[in-house]
């Protein structure tokens, strides 16, 4: 799987919880004709830093997934994630508050998972991946981030 083979536990990600992970941090579902793109910037050189405001599709790209997680309260675990050192856990149920009923139900459906598997799996792969994704302690843009996500699959 590349990049992410050391990020998940077990080292693999089954194609619904790669498409789960390309809507959470890009918007975008990679499952055949039912994809969701993000908005292309006109100037590459001001593309979004996934930011909510930048577009990023469903829950703003990876920055809009920080962000939503530490106006849940989960912010420490968040920045464990970009930053060196230990990543720390969030639970199915924190991960779920934090992304939001809607974002959760509509990932499902696309993925064909239940929502509480959906939020076990998530909980279990995010804080490695994220980490993965931001070895320096930058956020990607969200086209790097969904580039990452399709040379994965």
């Amino acid at each position: 799987m590349g990049i992410f083979d050391n990020a998940v536990p077990g080292g693999n990600i089954s194609k619904p919880l790669l498409i789960a992970l390309g809507a959470v941090l890009v918007g975008k579902m990679f499952s055949g004709g039912s994809s969701q793109p993000a908005p292309t910037p006109a100037n590459p050189q001001t593309a979004d830093n996934g930011n909510a405001a930048g577009g990023g599709g469903l829950l703003g790209g990876l920055g809009g997934l920080l962000e939503s997680l530490t106006n849940a309260g989960h912010g420490e675990t968040a920045d464990s994630w970009v930053k060196p050192g230990e990543n720390k856990p969030i639970a199915p149920n924190e991960l779920g508050v934090a992304l939001g009923k809607k974002a959760i139900s509509e990932i499902a459906q696309q993925t064909g998972m239940s929502e509480d598997e959906l939020l076990a799996q998530l909980s279990k792969v995010l804080p490695g991946v994220v980490d993965k994704l931001t070895p320096n302690g930058q956020v990607p843009t969200t086209q790097q981030i969904a580039s990452l996500l399709k040379t994965s699959s």
